[in-house]
Protein backbone atom coordinates (compact mmCIF):
# COMPACT_ATOMS: atom_id res chain seq x y z
CA UNK A 1 0.00 0.00 0.00
CA UNK A 2 1.49 3.27 -1.14
CA UNK A 3 -0.28 5.42 1.46
CA UNK A 4 -0.40 5.32 5.24
CA UNK A 5 -3.62 4.46 7.02
CA UNK A 6 -4.78 7.34 9.23
CA UNK A 7 -6.73 6.65 12.41
CA UNK A 8 -9.08 9.38 13.62
CA UNK A 9 -11.99 8.87 16.00
CA UNK A 10 -13.66 5.57 15.11
CA UNK A 11 -12.35 5.66 11.55
CA UNK A 12 -9.35 4.36 9.64
CA UNK A 13 -8.78 5.77 6.17
CA UNK A 14 -6.28 6.74 3.51
CA UNK A 15 -6.19 10.38 2.42
CA UNK A 16 -4.14 11.91 -0.40
CA UNK A 17 -4.23 15.19 -2.33
CA UNK A 18 -6.26 18.38 -1.98
CA UNK A 19 -9.50 19.46 -3.63
CA UNK A 20 -12.96 17.99 -4.14
CA UNK A 21 -13.22 14.77 -2.09
CA UNK A 22 -13.47 11.50 -4.03
CA UNK A 23 -14.51 8.90 -1.48
CA UNK A 24 -13.61 5.40 -2.63
CA UNK A 25 -15.67 2.43 -1.43
CA UNK A 26 -13.92 -0.92 -1.63
CA UNK A 27 -15.62 -4.24 -2.31
CA UNK A 28 -16.17 -7.31 -0.17
CA UNK A 29 -12.71 -8.81 -0.55
CA UNK A 30 -11.07 -5.76 -2.06
CA UNK A 31 -8.11 -4.24 -0.24
CA UNK A 32 -7.59 -0.48 -0.18
CA UNK A 33 -4.45 -1.03 -2.29
CA UNK A 34 -6.70 -2.10 -5.20
CA UNK A 35 -7.19 1.62 -5.79
CA UNK A 36 -3.50 2.66 -5.76
CA UNK A 37 -3.63 3.72 -9.43
CA UNK A 38 -6.75 5.85 -8.87
CA UNK A 39 -5.32 7.36 -5.68
CA UNK A 40 -2.02 8.31 -7.33
CA UNK A 41 -3.66 9.90 -10.37
CA UNK A 42 -6.51 11.88 -8.82
CA UNK A 43 -4.54 13.10 -5.78
CA UNK A 44 -2.24 14.80 -8.32
CA UNK A 45 -5.12 16.31 -10.30
CA UNK A 46 -6.83 18.62 -7.77
CA UNK A 47 -8.86 15.99 -5.93
CA UNK A 48 -8.67 14.76 -2.35
CA UNK A 49 -8.85 10.96 -2.50
CA UNK A 50 -10.24 9.37 0.67
CA UNK A 51 -10.58 5.61 1.19
CA UNK A 52 -12.31 4.68 4.46
CA UNK A 53 -11.90 1.15 5.77
CA UNK A 54 -15.46 -0.14 5.75
CA UNK A 55 -16.48 -2.19 8.83
CA UNK A 56 -17.36 -5.21 6.71
CA UNK A 57 -16.15 -7.76 9.26
CA UNK A 58 -16.36 -5.71 12.45
CA UNK A 59 -20.07 -4.87 12.68
CA UNK A 60 -22.44 -7.17 14.56
CA UNK A 61 -24.05 -9.82 12.35
CA UNK A 62 -27.40 -8.00 12.58
CA UNK A 63 -25.79 -4.85 11.16
CA UNK A 64 -23.76 -6.63 8.48
CA UNK A 65 -25.78 -5.32 5.56
CA UNK A 66 -25.72 -2.73 2.77
CA UNK A 67 -27.97 -0.27 4.64
CA UNK A 68 -25.74 -0.21 7.75
CA UNK A 69 -22.63 0.39 5.63
CA UNK A 70 -24.43 3.25 3.83
CA UNK A 71 -25.22 4.81 7.24
CA UNK A 72 -21.62 4.31 8.34
CA UNK A 73 -20.54 6.24 5.25
CA UNK A 74 -22.87 9.11 6.18
CA UNK A 75 -21.37 9.24 9.68
CA UNK A 76 -17.86 9.30 8.17
CA UNK A 77 -18.76 12.14 5.75
CA UNK A 78 -20.30 14.13 8.62
CA UNK A 79 -17.29 13.43 10.84
CA UNK A 80 -14.93 14.76 8.16
CA UNK A 81 -17.17 17.79 7.54
CA UNK A 82 -17.47 17.22 3.78
CA UNK A 83 -20.32 18.87 1.89
CA UNK A 84 -19.93 17.94 -1.79
CA UNK A 85 -18.42 14.52 -2.41
CA UNK A 86 -17.93 12.20 -5.36
CA UNK A 87 -18.49 8.55 -4.41
CA UNK A 88 -16.59 5.88 -6.33
CA UNK A 89 -17.42 2.24 -5.60
CA UNK A 90 -16.42 -1.14 -7.00
CA UNK A 91 -18.58 -4.25 -6.54
CA UNK A 92 -20.17 -4.11 -3.06
CA UNK A 93 -18.67 -0.60 -2.71
CA UNK A 94 -20.73 0.55 -5.70
CA UNK A 95 -23.87 -0.85 -4.07
CA UNK A 96 -23.06 0.97 -0.80
CA UNK A 97 -22.52 4.19 -2.77
CA UNK A 98 -25.85 3.78 -4.56
CA UNK A 99 -27.75 2.99 -1.36
CA UNK A 100 -26.10 5.89 0.47
CA UNK A 101 -27.08 8.21 -2.39
CA UNK A 102 -30.66 6.94 -2.25
CA UNK A 103 -30.87 7.77 1.49
CA UNK A 104 -28.56 10.82 1.81
CA UNK A 105 -28.22 12.40 -1.64
CA UNK A 106 -27.74 15.96 -0.31
CA UNK A 107 -23.95 15.78 -0.03
CA UNK A 108 -23.31 13.54 -3.05
CA UNK A 109 -22.67 15.55 -6.19
CA UNK A 110 -21.60 12.61 -8.36
CA UNK A 111 -21.49 8.84 -8.26
CA UNK A 112 -19.08 6.48 -10.02
CA UNK A 113 -19.82 2.74 -10.16
CA UNK A 114 -17.77 -0.09 -11.62
CA UNK A 115 -18.74 -3.76 -11.44
CA UNK A 116 -21.39 -2.76 -8.90
CA UNK A 117 -23.82 -5.06 -7.18
CA UNK A 118 -27.33 -3.75 -6.58
CA UNK A 119 -29.17 -5.33 -9.51
CA UNK A 120 -27.50 -8.69 -10.04
CA UNK A 121 -24.26 -10.37 -9.09
CA UNK A 122 -23.05 -13.88 -9.74
CA UNK A 123 -21.79 -15.96 -6.82
CA UNK A 124 -20.83 -13.09 -4.56
CA UNK A 125 -21.00 -15.31 -1.50
CA UNK A 126 -21.37 -18.78 -2.97
CA UNK A 127 -19.03 -21.54 -4.01
CA UNK A 128 -17.01 -21.67 -0.81
CA UNK A 129 -17.85 -25.28 0.03
CA UNK A 130 -14.28 -26.21 -0.92
CA UNK A 131 -12.80 -23.18 0.78
CA UNK A 132 -9.94 -25.18 2.31
CA UNK A 133 -8.71 -26.05 -1.21
CA UNK A 134 -6.21 -23.32 -2.12
CA UNK A 135 -6.35 -24.10 -5.85
CA UNK A 136 -10.16 -23.71 -5.90
CA UNK A 137 -9.90 -20.31 -4.20
CA UNK A 138 -7.08 -19.30 -6.55
CA UNK A 139 -9.31 -20.11 -9.55
CA UNK A 140 -12.19 -18.08 -8.06
CA UNK A 141 -9.88 -15.11 -7.49
CA UNK A 142 -8.50 -15.37 -11.04
CA UNK A 143 -12.02 -15.53 -12.51
CA UNK A 144 -12.67 -12.01 -11.23
CA UNK A 145 -10.20 -10.69 -13.82
CA UNK A 146 -9.93 -10.99 -17.59
CA UNK A 147 -6.19 -11.56 -17.17
CA UNK A 148 -5.70 -14.17 -14.40
CA UNK A 149 -2.18 -12.84 -13.77
CA UNK A 150 -3.74 -9.80 -12.04
CA UNK A 151 -4.72 -12.16 -9.20
CA UNK A 152 -1.30 -12.09 -7.55
CA UNK A 153 -0.34 -14.56 -4.83
CA UNK A 154 -0.90 -11.76 -2.30
CA UNK A 155 -4.51 -11.30 -3.49
CA UNK A 156 -5.19 -15.07 -3.53
CA UNK A 157 -3.69 -15.47 -0.04
CA UNK A 158 -5.91 -12.67 1.28
CA UNK A 159 -9.09 -14.24 -0.18
CA UNK A 160 -8.03 -17.67 1.09
CA UNK A 161 -7.48 -16.32 4.62
CA UNK A 162 -10.83 -14.50 4.55
CA UNK A 163 -12.95 -17.47 3.49
CA UNK A 164 -11.18 -19.76 5.95
CA UNK A 165 -11.93 -17.44 8.86
CA UNK A 166 -15.30 -18.71 10.11
CA UNK A 167 -16.43 -15.30 11.42
CA UNK A 168 -15.52 -13.57 8.15
CA UNK A 169 -17.17 -16.29 6.07
CA UNK A 170 -20.45 -15.91 8.00
CA UNK A 171 -20.29 -12.13 7.47
CA UNK A 172 -19.47 -12.62 3.76
CA UNK A 173 -22.56 -14.79 3.32
CA UNK A 174 -24.69 -12.28 5.28
CA UNK A 175 -23.51 -9.47 2.98
CA UNK A 176 -24.22 -11.54 -0.13
CA UNK A 177 -27.80 -12.12 1.07
CA UNK A 178 -28.12 -8.43 1.96
CA UNK A 179 -26.98 -7.41 -1.55
CA UNK A 180 -29.78 -9.51 -3.06
CA UNK A 181 -32.30 -8.20 -0.51
CA UNK A 182 -31.36 -4.57 -1.19
CA UNK A 183 -32.05 -4.76 -4.92
CA UNK A 184 -32.23 -1.22 -6.30
CA UNK A 185 -34.19 -1.65 -9.54
CA UNK A 186 -37.17 0.32 -8.18
CA UNK A 187 -35.03 3.04 -6.58
CA UNK A 188 -32.74 3.91 -9.48
CA UNK A 189 -35.29 5.79 -11.67
CA UNK A 190 -35.84 8.24 -8.76
CA UNK A 191 -32.10 8.92 -8.33
CA UNK A 192 -31.00 12.00 -10.29
CA UNK A 193 -27.39 12.22 -9.08
CA UNK A 194 -25.05 12.33 -12.12
CA UNK A 195 -23.54 8.86 -12.42
CA UNK A 196 -20.51 7.61 -14.32
CA UNK A 197 -20.67 3.86 -15.08
CA UNK A 198 -17.34 2.27 -16.06
CA UNK A 199 -17.56 -1.44 -16.80
CA UNK A 200 -15.36 -4.29 -17.95
CA UNK A 201 -16.70 -5.87 -21.15
CA UNK A 202 -15.60 -9.27 -19.85
CA UNK A 203 -16.97 -9.00 -16.31
CA UNK A 204 -18.38 -12.41 -15.30
CA UNK A 205 -19.41 -11.40 -11.75
CA UNK A 206 -21.66 -8.51 -12.81
CA UNK A 207 -21.99 -9.14 -16.57
CA UNK A 208 -22.20 -6.30 -19.16
CA UNK A 209 -26.01 -6.44 -19.29
CA UNK A 210 -26.02 -5.30 -15.64
CA UNK A 211 -24.19 -2.11 -16.66
CA UNK A 212 -26.72 -1.54 -19.46
CA UNK A 213 -29.58 -1.96 -16.97
CA UNK A 214 -27.97 0.52 -14.53
CA UNK A 215 -27.58 2.96 -17.43
CA UNK A 216 -31.21 2.51 -18.54
CA UNK A 217 -32.63 2.88 -15.02
CA UNK A 218 -30.54 5.83 -13.79
CA UNK A 219 -31.96 9.12 -15.20
CA UNK A 220 -28.61 10.93 -15.48
CA UNK A 221 -25.88 8.41 -16.30
CA UNK A 222 -23.10 7.85 -18.83
CA UNK A 223 -21.78 4.35 -19.60
CA UNK A 224 -18.19 3.59 -20.63
CA UNK A 225 -16.72 0.20 -21.56
CA UNK A 226 -13.21 -1.16 -21.08
CA UNK A 227 -12.30 -4.05 -23.37
CA UNK A 228 -10.43 -7.17 -22.17
CA UNK A 229 -11.43 -6.28 -18.64
CA UNK A 230 -13.15 -8.16 -15.83
CA UNK A 231 -14.80 -7.14 -12.56
CA UNK A 232 -12.21 -4.66 -11.23
CA UNK A 233 -11.50 -2.17 -14.03
CA UNK A 234 -9.49 0.18 -11.82
CA UNK A 235 -7.02 -2.66 -11.13
CA UNK A 236 -6.79 -4.26 -14.59
CA UNK A 237 -6.70 -1.06 -16.65
CA UNK A 238 -5.92 1.79 -14.24
CA UNK A 239 -4.76 4.24 -16.92
CA UNK A 240 -7.86 3.75 -19.09
CA UNK A 241 -10.11 3.88 -16.03
CA UNK A 242 -8.50 7.11 -14.79
CA UNK A 243 -8.73 8.79 -18.21
CA UNK A 244 -12.41 7.89 -18.68
CA UNK A 245 -13.28 9.14 -15.20
CA UNK A 246 -11.13 12.29 -15.40
CA UNK A 247 -12.63 13.26 -18.77
CA UNK A 248 -16.14 12.66 -17.43
CA UNK A 249 -15.52 14.78 -14.30
CA UNK A 250 -14.12 17.60 -16.42
CA UNK A 251 -17.05 17.44 -18.88
CA UNK A 252 -19.51 17.56 -15.99
CA UNK A 253 -17.44 20.32 -14.33
CA UNK A 254 -16.90 18.43 -11.07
Amino acid sequence: MAHTLKKEGDYSYIEAGEGTPIIILHGLMGGLSNFDGVTEFFSQHSYKVVIPELPIYSMSLLKTNVKSFAKYLKEFIDFKGYNDVILLGNSLGGHIGLYHTKMFHEKVKALVITGSSGLYESAMGSGYTKRSDYEVIKKKAQDVFYDPAVATKEIVDEVYATVNDRNKLIKTLAIAKSAIRHNMAKDLPKMHTPTCIIWGKNDTVTPPEVAVEFHNLLPDSDLFWIDKCGHAAMMEHPDTFNKLLFDWLKKREF
